[in-house]
């Protein structure tokens, strides 16, 4: 290891050598960024200084340089959240011990979570093109207050680029980027193109990428007590009219994990009067993608269960209309957000030696409203606004017969007669300075919520209810403070309550989530709530170095789990052609987390700049005899970096790091997914820690290049949950053009 150091030392600084000019030093990519400025927290520009709640902000030169293949890889190297896999197309983002549909994706101010966002693993953060971000924001800790339902462990905001007018004394301008990039470890093949054209009046932003992944080679450094653990032995091939299991040559190479995505964007940024408009559209879409963790599960006899499991196209259609508003007596800054979004996701699957393939198909249609205001009185800063969102779900399946042709009815995944979820909701915030080192913050939400579902059809299922109907309201708030005395110290209190109301997910589907374990609907549950309580104390030295941590400590009630359940008195059914257990989502009368974070970072001068992050989070549902582990709650995590900059030339050497997730911690009831851990009967994840160097080297004004060597001992290991491997080592190069 310490070869491997000084051997990536020694390149970085022939590079320096190599570079002959000494450009200004990009501040943007500095670790420490005092007094960012955040929108996500209060939908308008806000310095960071003042909010109380943790937040962690990527901007675009961060982006760029991060270099990751999609935006699930660019939370993983924040350092700050965990990514669960099930297939290579993917990736579920973990945060405080919250993660799918209690976590909250935002895209410029639009809300991605819908109605059928569902509890388990989640992977429609993918849709989400990072090459044309211009920043991704990070709010650790609820925030229902701005964001209502579903905001539990935080938000992750995405913020695209506007497109850029004509200078004053210009009649137009043009201008654009693109870049290639080529990664071993998938055999990846990735183009992006993006092209502004701006006048006086009214500019264009055009995006398009495009990747193709190949099958996924994963580490081969195994560890000596599991030694075969993740090997990909067998793929099932459909050989002359019948399946049959193939001997993999090259165990490492997992097959049937390659896909395609295509991201498509164009906004439009226009003036009436003193109106700004911004039209925003975005397309999202993707070659089918394997389930890789179903076509590896085996029968006692090593026969493979699945021939066919995948998703199809993960498609995302947006349409956002912004109005910026003028300034009037009522409010300093005004915008009114109206937005559509169409989503498609389907699944299909075959057992092996079955002719049987089941498609369940779902779509989406989704209206949200949002108006948001800020004003400033003297010392204090209010914001109100309003929100209203409906989603409307129809859901199909049928299956084909591949030998004779012949299609037939299925079962849906959620009722086939529809479902629709409506919210309202109000809100409104304060920031009070108290003194010029002290200000006060607080805020409340009320939101109304309704959700309506029918089954037409019970052939499958004799459910005792044709239909199903739920009101809720929520009421949530906040209250804090940010104290700066003198000396660099910061800190910072925050007490803050969240809600999730159950979705057409959580109350209507039928899943079966491994095989043999069957979730059926349950209309009798209520929403979830959390209160939070945060502390954070930090140390900035002579505006160079800075040291903080911040605890917290979360009640979590109502908590929706999956559990033990029945279907009409049964605790078990036949589904799929074989007897399964039922389970079903529930609430569990009483969770609590808890949790520290710390981090330090720091510019030793204008070339070096060090960074670190540590995760820790526990969480248990209250029980009698003994509290039992809440699911999605990561082991010790974080990341550990030095980066180098002179001249044209920029590089990092870092590491990332898990600790293990021990049996003891692992919850069994739930989606930890222990079938695919180093032990599948009780659970356990070993701990990993990967030694990563990244660089770019800026040629002229119009190309840059970039290389990265990643997991470079070839280590072999899965983050905790994930049913995939991670990467094996990956060599990627990118060439970057702008004009």
């Amino acid at each position: 290891m310490n070869k491997l150091i000084l051997s990536i030392t020694s390149l970085l600084f022939s590079a320096v050598a190599f570079s002959q000019t000494k450009p200004a030093v990009d501040s943007s990519l500095k670790e420490l960024q005092l007094n960012e400025i955040t929108v996500s927290a209060t939908r308008f520009a806000e310095n960071s200084g003042k909010v109380p709640q943790q937040i962690q902000i990527l901007n675009a030169k961060k982006i760029q340089f991060l270099n990751q293949q999609t935006s699930a890889e660019l939370l993983t190297h924040s350092g700050n959240v965990l990514v669960q896999k099930s297939q290579l197309g993917g990736g579920s983002p973990i945060i405080r011990g919250f993660e799918s549909n209690k976590v909250l994706i935002v895209v410029d101010g639009v809300r991605m979570n819908n109605a059928v966002f569902r509890g388990g693993h989640l992977q429609n953060v993918l849709t989400m093109d990072n090459s044309i971000l211009e920043k991704t924001e990070i709010l650790f800790g609820p925030a229902s207050v701005m964001y209502g339902s579903d905001a539990l462990g935080g938000v992750m905001s995405f913020t695209t680029k506007n497109p850029v007018f004509a200078a004053a004394g210009q009649k137009n301008i043009f201008t654009g980027n693109a870049y290639i990039r080529h990664a071993t470890a998938y055999n990846e093949k990735t183009g992006h193109v993006d092209f502004n054209f701006g006048s006086n009046k009214i500019a264009y932003l055009t995006s398009f990428t495009f990747s193709d992944f190949g099958d996924l080679t994963q580490g081969s450094n195994y560890y000596s007590k599991f030694p075969n653990w993740g090997k990909r032995s067998f793929y099932v091939e459909r050989i002359n009219g019948k399946d049959s299991q193939i001997v993999n040559s090259n165990p490492n190479k997992l097959k049937q994990t390659g896909y395609k995505q295509y991201d498509f964007l164009q906004k439009i940024i226009f003036n009436t009067g003193r109106v700004s408009n911004v039209l925003n559209f975005q397309y999202s879409t993707s070659s089918d993608i394997y389930r890789y963790d179903r076509l590896t599960e085996v029968t006692g006899a090593g026969v493979a269960k699945s021939a066919q499991w995948y998703y199809g196209p993960q498609k995302r259609i947006l349409l956002s209309w912004q109005m910026k508003l003028p300034k009037t007596n009522a409010y300093d800054l005004g915008q009114i957000t109206t937005a559509y979004q169409n989503i498609e996701e389907s699944r299909h699957n075959r057992n092996f030696n079955s002719s049987k393939l089941n498609h369940r198909i779902e779509k989406l249609d989704i209206v949200t409203w949002n108006a948001d205001f800020k004003k400033s009185i003297k010392k204090n800063e209010f914001g109100y606004g309003a929100e209203i969102t409906y989603n409307k779900v129809k859901s199909s399946a049928y299956f084909d017969n591949i030998s004779n042709g012949q299609f037939g009815a299925l079962d849906t995944r959620y009722p086939d007669g529809g479902s629709n979820t409506q919210s309202y909701a109000a809100y409104g915030t304060m920031i009070h300075k108290l003194a010029d080192n002290l200000v006060w913050t607080s805020g409340f939400r009320y939101s109304h919520n309704r959700l309506f579902s029918k089954f037409n059809d019970k052939t499958f299922f004799p459910f005792p209810y044709n239909d199903i109907t739920q009101k809720s309201d929520a009421l949530t708030g906040n209250l804090g403070f940010v104290a700066t005395p003198k000396g660099g110290w910061r800190v910072s209190a925050l007490f803050s309550t969240g809600f999730r109301t159950p979705n057409v997910d959580d109350i209507t589907k039928v899943f079966e989530s491994t095989t043999g374990r069957l979730i059926v609907p349950n209309p009798n549950v209520n929403p979830e709530k959390t209160a939070n309580y945060e502390l954070a104390v930090s140390k900035t030295i002579k505006n160079k170095y800075r040291i903080g941590i911040t605890g917290w400590y979360t009640n979590y009630t109502n908590a929706l789990t999956t559990d033990l359940g029945t279907l009409n008195g049964s605790p078990q059914v036949f589904y799929n052609n074989s007897l399964a257990t039922v389970y079903t989502v529930v609430n569990k009368n009483n969770a609590n987390l808890y949790g520290l974070s710390a981090n330090a970072a720091g510019d030793v001068n204008d070339h070096i700049s060090f960074n670190t992050t540590w995760n820790y989070t526990y969480g248990r549902i209250k029980e009698s005899p003994t509290d039992y582990p809440l699911d999605h709650v990561a082991p010790v995590f974080g990341k550990i970096g030095v980066t180098g900059r002179w001249g044209h030339f920029t590089g990092e050497l870092f590491a990332l790091y898990n600790g293990a997730k021990d049996s003891a911690d692992y919850n069994l009831r739930g989606e930890d997914n222990q079938i695919y851990s180093a032990d599948p009967v009780r659970g356990y994840t070993p701990s990993w820690t990967t030694a990563n160097f990244r660089a770019a080297y800026e040629i002229n004004n119009n190309f840059t290049v970039q290389f990265a060597a990643e997991n470079i001992l070839d280590k072999y290991y899965r983050v905790f949950a994930s049913g995939l491997s991670a990467p094996g080592r990956n060599f990627v190069l990118t060439l970057r053009g702008r004009f």
